[in-house]
């Protein structure tokens, strides 16, 4: 039944089976796309664990990442250890291989906003919802992974977003966790970004990261073989047990210096569409123009730029803009 799943709720289709067994445990489907899997027997260091994808609608090499994991689970090769909620996100945006379909879904996850009345309104709320009665309900260390592919090249292709939050702290274990992954970098944010990983880590105090596993493909197209080492961090944490990890020294850390804002009609990028993500300007390049906010000059010292989209709407961000930083204690 999981092997249908993903399937069924792509193409639509309510599935008539709500609950199941699994070879060691049970699942329970919350509504499309909000799968729970329940372990008949939780380890001793299992996490209560938060897995999401296609929150872009066109990133599809996460949902195949999730769906081997589920065909996995349900033929036995991986021992369900550990309380696990699969998100699929903007579903209609899915569908048509849309990143969304009326706004960036993933600038909606925050509590005290009013949500737009539409598609991606309201699967935010049902989002947020199924994490807190998630989170709820099991008394574990949260974690929250959010699966990513970046719809632009890369000097490190596979990178991790921590999200901002004054009064969490990253474990030292989720750097050597990544590090055997396969993650090559690390982006600190610099204040609230109000993403899916931000609101598990900012109202439950989650691990919790935002992960760029390569470049945005078409189903089908998606070289999961360079995803191996992300798939061994994932099957070890559904199964309760202690992730592989390396010395992460061979992270690249990198903090946010400032957003790139458009504050006008009149706003262009200074720089190519196609510029990989952390591609470094030195002192004196101009950035960005705009009517409104003036020219964007790099000063001080080189910056490297992050998300680059000048076609954002008003009052949106257009780049982040990055410095390196050095690497968290131990």
């Amino acid at each position: 039944m999981l092997g249908d799943w993903l399937s069924l709720t792509l193409d639509g289709d309510v599935p008539g089976e709500r609950e199941g067994r699994l070879p060691f445990g049970h699942y329970v489907m919350h509504g499309p796309g909000i799968l729970e899997l329940r372990p008949a027997a939780c380890q001793t260091g299992a996490r209560s664990v938060v897995l999401s994808a296609g929150i872009h609608g066109n990133e599809t090499a996460p949902i195949e990442l999730i769906g081997e994991l589920l065909a996995r689970l349900e033929s036995g090769l991986l021992r369900l250890g550990a309380p696990t909620l699969i998100l699929l996100g903007n579903l209609p945006a899915i569908r048509a291989g849309l990143r969304f379909r009326h706004t960036n879904l993933n600038r909606l996850f925050r509590r005290d906003a009013p949500l737009p009345e539409h598609d991606e309104g309201r699967r935010a709320a049902t989002l947020m919802a199924a994490v807190d009665a998630f989170f709820a309900r099991h008394d574990r260390p949260p974690l929250h992974y959010d699966l990513h592919t970046a719809i632009r090249d890369s000097r490190y292709p596979r990178f991790a977003v921590e999200p901002f939050d004054e009064s969490a702290t990253t474990d030292a274990d989720q750097w050597h966790w990544l590090a055997a992954a396969g993650i090559q970098a690390v982006l600190h944010q610099h204040r609230h970004s109000w993403t899916f990983s931000h609101y598990s880590r900012h109202y439950h105090g989650a691990q919790a990261f935002t992960l760029e596993l390569g470049k945005a493909q078409p189903f089908g197209a998606n070289d999961l073989s360079l995803l191996r080492p992300m798939q061994a961090l994932l099957e070890a944490l559904v199964e309760g047990r202690e992730p592989p990890g390396v010395p992460p020294q061979r992270l690249a850390f990198f903090r946010v210096a400032r957003e790139l804002m458009r504050e006008s009609e009149d706003f262009r990028l200074c720089f190519p569409d196609d510029t990989p993500n952390f591609t470094e300007f030195a002192v004196g390049t101009k950035l960005a123009e705009d009517a409104a906010a003036g020219d964007c000059v790099v000063e001080d010292s080189p910056l490297a730029v992050v998300f680059p989209n000048a076609d954002v709407e008003l009052g949106a961000r257009a780049a982040l803009l990055v410095r390196s930083a050095p690497p968290p204690e131990a």
